[in-house]
């Protein structure tokens, strides 16, 4: 399966998945539940849910049956979305503006709570109506649970992470925190589509999971590289939006290393300045792109890719692991 075809594939699933959510996301009064489901409406890739199908169907599942839960992670997704974008102030997102920016920050609070509960009910509910077993939807519940706690740790360790110096910010402490903020999604994408299948065993479960984490950690790993170094007009942000904004993520930290004492000035100069001139700006980004970081960034995304794949070794060829390998490697390959 190339690359092409997964494309084809996700853009298939995500409208499936879109069609089943906005279904469900419907209620009084009409202006929250078109404010949670903005992000659904405005599109997306849809991988999270992609993989819990597609993990489902290894074992045999039907990728109705796994719906649910597919919808379940999606709405959990951008239950944080909407929280973060409100954390962060930020005003547009893929091209869309931000569920607080459009609908004021009091609706928007309530929309991300709406998606939060609304994960849970379809799992609970839902999953019962489609014949999964009282077990799975209970571990599944607690799974769903866990990653949520999981996502808040992480986002509370980003939100406290500073940088004084190469030292007060390690590369262990970068992926401590997206493995909490990012990658338990990923992980909890592949438990909740085992779960979801009707013959699995927990070393079936335990292997997924590890698939799911390792995924989850080269995708922000990429996702970040390209908030500092992504074209707008695929990316949807404006250039070098992370530096404008002054995330701290490990490219950041990678540039700052690598970075002359000139070089460091007028990179920092720029960073988190949201008032900046956009000479001045691009002159940091042409800067970060002689740099190097691409390739660094690029090889540790692929070595966790790499013992992703190792855990479906066990498996006998079938198209949801072809479908599997290759989403993994369109993550780290991925522009966008």
């Amino acid at each position: 399966m190339n690359l092409n075809t997964i494309r084809n594939d996700l853009e298939n699933t995500a409208g499936r998945v879109n069609e089943f959510i906005l279904s469900y996301l419907e209620g009084s009064p009409k202006e929250l539940y078109s404010a949670s489901g903005h992000y659904i409406s405005s599109g997306g890739k849809r991988l999270r849910p992609f993989i819990v199908l597609k993990s489902c169907e290894l074992f045999g599942g039907n990728s109705a049956k796994a719906m649910p839960a597919a919808a379940a992670v999606e709405l959990v997704h951008n239950f944080s979305l909407v929280h973060d974008d409100i954390m962060d102030n930020d005003n547009m997102r893929h091209n869309v503006p931000t569920v607080h920016s459009s609908y004021g920050i009091p609706l928007a609070i309530l929309a991300g709570d709406i998606l939060f509960s609304k994960a849970f009910q379809l799992l609970s509910v839902v999953g019962l109506k489609e014949g999964i077993s009282d077990k799975s939807i209970s571990e599944m519940v607690s799974r769903l649970s866990t990653a949520c706690i999981n996502v808040c740790e992480g986002q509370a360790l980003d939100m406290n992470m500073t940088y004084e110096n190469e030292k007060s910010y390690s590369q262990a402490d970068y992926i401590r925190m997206i493995e909490k903020k990012t990658a338990s999604l990923f992980e909890l994408s592949c438990s909740l589509g085992v779960l979801s299948a009707n013959s699995h065993s927990k070393s079936d479960l335990d292997r997924l999971s590890v698939f799911g984490r390792n995924t989850g950690i080269a995708f922000q790993l990429v996702d970040d590289l390209i908030g500092i170094s992504g074209d707008p007009k695929v990316t949807g942000k404006a250039v070098g939006n992370d530096i404008r904004e002054g995330k701290k993520t490990y490219p950041i930290v990678l540039v700052l290393k690598k970075a002359d004492p000139r070089e460091r000035i007028k990179i920092l100069k720029v960073f988190g300045s949201k008032n900046t001139a956009d000479g001045e700006l691009e002159e940091a980004i042409s800067i970060i792109s002689d740099l190097g970081i691409e390739e660094e960034i690029r090889t540790l995304a692929e070595s966790y890719i790499s013992l992703a794949l190792k855990t479906l070794d066990v498996y006998d060829d079938s198209e949801p692991k072809k479908a599997l390998q290759t989403t993994a490697d369109f993550i780290a390959r991925r522009s966008l």
